[in-house]
């Protein structure tokens, strides 16, 4: 996918949450919960695995400032956190990005296993 076309590329102002010098966080558009939200590196690139020591740093100090700002809003019960890299793996858009999952108790009957659940029949062992 090309930069100039990329969604998380060009974020409007409006949807961002929060910001530092290298990532922002927004809403998920098709939020799982409550206050799924996205941490995303401002420079376009897909994996993890190429984000540099700064920007891994940038994301996690975002997961931090948002994990205050949801926790105040909606009070989940506790949180999953994920990537997902390549397409074998879900990626759909190929721009990093991660998300921070607020759960809540009851939202799944049982949610033994949690990020386990991406193979539905592996989650509960």
């Amino acid at each position: 996918m090309d930069h100039m076309v990329c969604p998380f590329c060009r974020p409007s102002s409006g949807c961002i949450v929060v910001e530092n010098a290298l990532a922002y966080a927004r809403p998920d558009a098709c939020p799982v919960t409550p206050g799924h939200t996205l941490i995303v590196p401002f420079r376009h690139f897909s994996s993890f695995f190429d984000a540099t020591e700064e920007e891994r740093a940038a994301m996690s100090d975002l997961i931090g400032r948002c994990r205050e700002i949801l926790t105040e809003r909606y009070r989940p019960d506790g949180w999953n956190i994920g990537v997902n890299v390549g397409a074998a793996a879900g990626q759909t858009v190929p721009h990093l990005h991660c998300h921070l999952i607020p759960r809540y108790e009851g939202d799944i009957p049982d949610p033994r296993g949690g990020v386990r659940g991406v193979i539905p029949e592996r989650r509960i062992y």
